[in-house]
């Protein structure tokens, strides 16, 4: 999963207009550092660097064996090829798509309850 969210919860969690999110599987992912988590609404669980407070994942319950990176904390952050623009109809009325990736107006968790595929 690479996508840009647009969701209020997501940009509220990074202090940004959107966030670029890569999904990986949990087991492959390896921690180093104080790492804090914290449940940020009822289904997701959301973490960040104990040092330096760097916003650092997203693990949603319905998406048990992923966990969302944010892209732009990755070593090499210029790898990340986003796919979609999901929660699109939350965005802030001043961000634009200047790109060609389709925009859906909710997002991976809609689209995972009503048992469809988004990206």
């Amino acid at each position: 999963m690479a996508a840009l969210c647009h969701c209020e919860d997501c940009r509220r969690a990074a202090s940004s207009d959107y966030v670029s999110w890569l999904g990986v599987k949990r087991q492959t992912i390896e921690w180093s550092g104080p790492r804090k988590v914290y449940r940020s609404s009822a289904r997701v669980e959301r973490s960040y660097c104990g040092e330096c407070g760097s916003p650092l994942s997203f693990e949603p319950e319905v998406f048990a064996d992923e966990t969302h990176l944010y892209a732009a904390t990755l070593d090499t952050p210029e790898v990340y090829q986003p796919t979609a623009h999901i929660f699109w109809s939350e965005r802030l009325p001043w961000t634009c798509a200047g790109d060609s990736l389709p925009t859906h107006e909710k997002g991976l968790q809609d689209a995972a309850a009503k048992g469809s595929k988004l990206l």
